[in-house]
């Protein structure tokens, strides 16, 4: 079996970013599907492969990763609000756990982004959290986002204020870029420290292992170098008790897929990420879309990744170019 021809697909979602997908074909009739990650302008093309070679083999990819000892995967849900006033997001959150979802993630901090923020920041991102578990309960999952934004004085201040309400976990509230400072924040934290979104390879998450950095990473298949290297982080993060918690800040279709067939005998995997508010369009544009019930995603069983889009569908979507983002000015602050 030979490649014969390499398609891309560049669609705008209605959301905030373009979708990019690749549809690999075989001189077999085969082809295979494929998601990359655009902000980064990450390779797709191992998906596609996978997805090919499954369907040669009729087995779902997982089969030939070692096989599955699940057959549903933990969801939790991103992109449904949180923004506003405490009252505000915690409306925002009883609607998604009336969806079915068990565990919600948001990042309650108020612009700017700022490494060095005010007390009454940070009052104001404890305020969200509290304001949320006590609309949802001691039953619901509550994942705090900080989008690596803080210094790590204000990331354990604001942790251990946050304890009472007990989160599941505190993500990436330091860069690993300076890994000195989220060690130096993990040590002083009580939470589940999370990262890893920002690291891409192997070799860039063996040192954050060795300094037992974090207690959960989170390299999303789509820009860490596929299934294949997801798979190896996670075995790599086994010896040292991290477990992983893939980012999934793609489509819910091939990239969620992708994910789905990484995690299905990962012995260290927790729960991955999933878009709400990317639902309605993976819907349109899949033949065969996922669905979460109770915060679970049966795990496919169809050859290969076990999902096909729809060219048609996607070609009503062209690409947009989104405005260059506004530089702040003296006024603004």
């Amino acid at each position: 079996m030979k490649i014969t021809n390499v398609k891309t697909f560049l669609i705008d979602p209605g959301t905030s970013k373009n979708w990019l997908f690749v549809k690999v074909e075989t001189d077999a009739g085969t082809y295979g599907w494929g998601e990359a990650y655009t902000q980064l302008d990450r390779d797709c093309l191992e998906h596609a492969l996978w997805d090919i070679v499954g369907k040669a083999a009729n087995q779902p990819v997982y089969n030939l990763l070692g096989g599955a000892f699940r057959t549903k995967i933990r969801v939790y849900a991103n992109g449904w609000g949180g923004g506003g006033t405490p009252e505000q997001a915690a409306e925002q959150a009883v609607a998604v756990v009336k969806k079915g979802f068990t565990a919600l993630k948001f990042d309650p901090f108020p612009g700017p982004w700022r490494a060095h923020i005010e007390r009454k920041d940070e009052e104001a991102a404890v305020a969200k959290v509290k304001a949320v578990r006590e609309a949802v309960g001691p039953d619901v999952e509550i994942l705090v986002e900080v989008h690596r934004r803080l210094a790590p004085l204000h990331a354990i201040r604001v942790a251990r204020l946050m304890e009472p309400y007990a989160p599941f976990w505190y993500e990436e509230p330091v860069s690993v870029r300076d890994l000195n400072g989220l060690v130096q924040a993990k040590q002083g934290i009580n939470l589940p420290v999370v990262t890893g979104e920002e690291l891409y390879t192997k070799a860039e998450f063996q040192e954050v292992f060795e300094r037992r950095a974090v207690d959960i990473i989170n390299p999303d298949v789509c820009n860490c170098g596929g299934i294949l290297e997801l798979r190896e982080i996670a075995a790599m993060a086994v010896p040292v008790h991290i477990a992983v918690a893939p980012h999934n800040y793609n489509s819910t279709t091939v990239g969620l897929a992708a994910t789905l067939h990484a995690v299905a005998g990962m012995t260290n995997f927790l729960i991955t990420e999933y878009f709400v508010n990317f639902e309605a369009m993976g819907n349109e544009l899949a033949l065969n879309p996922f669905k979460v019930e109770n915060s679970y995603i049966e795990l496919p069983t169809a050859p290969g990744l076990g999902i096909d889009l729809d060219e048609a569908e996607l070609a009503k979507h062209p690409y947009r170019e989104f405005p260059t983002r506004k530089l702040r000015q003296p006024q603004d602050e």
